[in-house]
């Protein structure tokens, strides 16, 4: 008897679920979309944040190389204009604590493009060695019961139509409308946070300027320690001889969307570093804004009973705040607990789809900590509470950590590791790390931005202010 596999959604967390679902046996998968996808690196409307700045971390990259093993995915992505940033030394960032330097020894690195690029490359690499049918519809709600979930339904220009399954993934991201699929068969009383800080981004792609293709990744970072509104921005290296540069501000410090009021947002942070580059830049395009922002948690892994076979992952479990570049890494984590699920039971194995909602959860849980802990500092933020004694500690020893980290290479590789995913958050409180949070930068503060010479050259000749 063939056994089939329905996923809605057709984005990251959607295709590696699909070559997880394949790879263990499912003689069909079927991944339902709403949007018609491009035949290349093209923005599409279901991915709200698609044309912002997204970082793939080292811990993300190996998970999804771990589910798709064999397509040499950093290598398709490096071949297709992707580009490999090491932290230690290819980046520039301001923090609320002051620069960070950068640093000759080894350290993790990440993978920059547009998000277009990323999930072509993905879906191709899927599509390439699974037999994975994408179907253009929008889903409107499950089949089945509170016990068990057999399929979908679906709405389709001659009229609802029910698409039967053995297993059904929902990774259908920030829009998904599972609460209300979970209430149609009966499942209810799911509690839901949402913790908003406001965050706007703004986006612009520049040609890369002659002689600035080795640039360091450039970002000043927003301070959620001042009771004001948070502001950055960000240059980032894309494919196509392309810097892909990134405002952002929480409410009451959003950025404009004219050209303009785009460049001054940039000169007036703590540092114009990003607006002397790109004031000397040709600009590829407007200015694209997004407010679909917020961190958004659903604790489908607290209800009493949950229906057998189905699975929620990815940004329809858990969303976070996209200034923290954790959201891809996470989809690849919960995609992975799929996969170690399938190899123990198969997909029609009883209670599989608890464990992999509740595996996912805790595999998001990091993630989600770091990016609330943040965004609840800043005023007008809205849901959440106010921070409790012991997220105050947390976050004090989080910024003693963060000071230390701007002259200790050893903090440095804390701050590093928490960043790459590639460490839970506890890495922070290991002796090593904690000594070195204690004494403090052991070398002083840098007043200017650790550029070389002929990097300070480039941004004098950039800068048109």
């Amino acid at each position: 008897m063939s056994r089939r596999a329905v996923v809605i959604g057709a984005g990251l967390s959607g295709m590696l679920a699909a070559a997880v679902l394949s790879a263990a046996g499912a003689d069909e998968v079927v991944v339902v979309d709403r949007d018609e996808l491009p035949d290349g690196p093209e923005h599409r409307r279901g991915l709200p944040q698609g044309r912002h700045a997204h970082l793939l971390m080292a811990g993300g990259l190996t998970a999804m190389e771990e589910l798709l093993e064999g397509a040499e995915l950093r290598k398709r992505l490096l071949a297709a204009g992707a580009h490999e940033i090491p932290l230690n030394s290819g980046m520039v960032a301001l923090t609320p604590e002051g620069w960070l330097r950068r640093w000759r020894r080894a350290g993790p690195s990440m993978l920059t493009c547009t998000r277009a690029l990323l999930d072509w490359v993905v879906r191709q690499a899927v599509l390439e060695r699974a037999p994975v049918q994408i179907r253009k519809a929008a889903v409107v709600g499950l089949t089945g019961s509170a016990g068990r979930v057999r399929g979908v339904r679906l709405a389709e220009p001659g009229g609802d139509t029910d698409l039967d399954a053995d297993l059904v993934v929902d990774a259908s991201g920030r829009g998904t409308r599972v609460v209300s699929w979970l209430d149609g068969i009966g499942v209810t009383g799911v509690r839901e946070q949402a913790v908003d800080s406001g965050l706007v981004n703004a986006s612009r792609l520049y040609r890369v300027p002659e002689g600035a293709e080795d640039f360091p990744l450039t970002i000043v970072q927003p301070n959620p320690y001042l009771a004001r509104a948070g502001r950055s921005a960000m240059i980032m290296p894309v494919e196509g001889g392309r810097w892909l540069v990134s405002c952002g501000g929480t409410r009451g410090g959003e950025p404009p969307a004219d050209p303009e009021g785009f460049l001054r947002y940039t000169l007036a942070l703590p540092d114009p570093i990003v607006g002397r580059l790109i004031s000397g830049a040709e600009p590829l395009g407007d200015v694209h804004l997004s407010r679909s922002t917020s961190n958004v948690r659903r604790y489908l892994e607290k209800l009493p009973a949950w229906p057998e076979r189905f699975v929620v992952l990815g940004d329809a479990l858990a969303t976070f705040n996209p200034a923290y570049g954790h959201g891809m890494s996470v989809a690849a984590f919960g995609a992975r607990v799929l996969s170690r699920e399938l190899t123990r039971g198969g997909m029609t194995a009883p209670g599989l789809a608890r464990r992999v909602v509740r595996g996912a959860a805790r595999a998001a849980e990091p993630a989600w900590s770091m990016a609330v802990s943040q965004d609840l500092l800043y005023p007008e933020v809205r849901g959440g509470g106010r921070p409790s004694p012991a997220d105050r500690l947390v976050s004090a020893y989080s910024r003693r950590m963060m000071r230390a980290a701007t002259g200790s290479f050893t903090a440095a590789s804390v701050i590093w590791d928490l960043m790459s995913l590639r460490t839970p958050p506890t890495r922070m409180f290991r002796p090593t790390a904690a000594l070195a949070a204690l004494a403090g930068p052991p070398l002083p503060p840098l007043t200017e931005p650790p550029l070389t010479e002929q990097e300070q050259a480039l941004v004098r000749r950039l800068d048109r202010t």
